[in-house]
This record gives C-alpha cells, structure tokens and sequence, in this order.
C-alpha cells in the first residue's frame, strides 16, 4: 500500500458524496485519506473541470490522486471516457488508461457509473432487503437484476420498486437513499460490471 495516500474525488452530486462516504472505508481501509467534493449536476462537473483539473496539476505530488466518478446517463461511454481523458491530458495530468498501471505512473483516475449511481444500489439486493425490510428476495429474481448496468432508468426503477413496497410515497430521496443502502452493501457481492470496475480500481490504486 503507498504510504500517506491521499484521494481528492470529484463526484456529480450530493448524492454520490453519501454514498462513498459509507463505500470508500470498505474499499481504502484506515490508512488512506480522502475528501469528496460534490458539484450541482454533471453539467456543472463538466463545466468546472477543466479548470479544477489545471489548479490541480499546479500542486499535487505522489502522495495525491485525484478521481472523478460520473454517471453515464444514456450517454456514448467510450466518448465520454474519451472527454474526460482528455480534459485530464489538458490540465497536465498523467490519466490512468488500463488496470495494470502501477500507482506512480498516474495522477487520476476516471470512473464511470453505468448507467447511473442507482444501478451500484440495484446490483446488491441483500443490501436493499436489509435497507428496506418490505422488500421480498423474489423481487429481484427478475433477469434484469443480473446485469443492474443495463437497466434503463435505473433511478427511475427503484423508485418505482421502493414506492410499490410502502416507501417514498412522495418520490425518492436521493441523498437518504444513497446513504441508508451503501450503509448496507457488500463491495465484494455487486452484479454492477461498474460498481466491480470502480471499486477494483481503486484497490489496485492503493496496492
């Protein structure tokens, strides 16, 4: 593990901050320190992080690595990946491209929530049992739960899934949800592709 790692991570919304507060310690472990920083949406991300990236790259060393971590969102994920790339090759960062690169060869690391943060939510069912007791297992014995990245809507579907079970009569709460289910979920029992992919990346960001 490198030694007084610390990560600065830049996420779309507030929602995204709750839920790797809960997520990132089961992850990092004890010994690596970070600090979430939330925007008002992806646009706002996107507008911002050319600038951010280039303020960055002006101070950090080997000890800081920055993360940015977006939804999809219906989106071309090989031209967004593209865009964040090279907005991060803009400011003068070294990006991470492939999973085996050692910790000292990059400076940021881009991950993408496919399709959304809610699909890390729907890729671990016992984590949505035990967050919401009303929930019955064969609810999620549906095909579509296997592979929770391909779920159009994905926000949309637990909503629709928490309502008809007694919760949220008045429409979901982002930032409570978030931080109620990744409370719950287990890093090593995720059927989110994404989730997996984040998750090990950071891992082996850490190694």
């Amino acid at each position: 593990m490198v030694k007084n790692l610390h990560l600065e991570i830049l996420v779309e919304e507030l929602s995204a901050e709750a839920a790797l507060k809960n997520l990132l310690p089961k992850i990092l472990g004890d010994n690596v320190s970070f600090k979430i920083i939330p925007h008002q949406g992806k646009k706002d991300l996107l507008k911002k992080l050319p600038q951010k990236l280039k303020a960055y790259s002006k101070w950090i060393d080997n000890q800081i690595k920055l993360v940015v971590l977006i939804d999809l969102d219906k989106e071309d994920c090989k031209k967004l990946k593209s865009e964040l790339n090279r907005i991060a090759k803009n400011s003068g960062l070294k990006i991470k491209t492939t999973i085996g690169e050692l910790t000292s060869n990059f400076q940021i690391l881009n991950r993408i929530a496919i399709e959304e943060l809610e699909s890390w939510f729907l890729g671990d069912k016992n984590a949505l049992i035990k967050t919401y007791p009303k929930l019955k297992p064969k609810i999620f014995n549906k095909s579509k739960f296997r592979n929770p990245d391909a779920i159009k809507d994905p926000w949309e579907e637990l909503e629709r899934i928490l309502q008809k079970n007694g919760y949220y009569s008045q429409g979901l709460e982002k930032i409570q949800n978030a931080r109620l289910i990744s409370s719950n979920m287990d890093i090593n029992n995720n059927a989110s592709k994404s989730f997996n992919c984040f998750q090990q990346s950071l891992k082996l960001l850490i190694s």
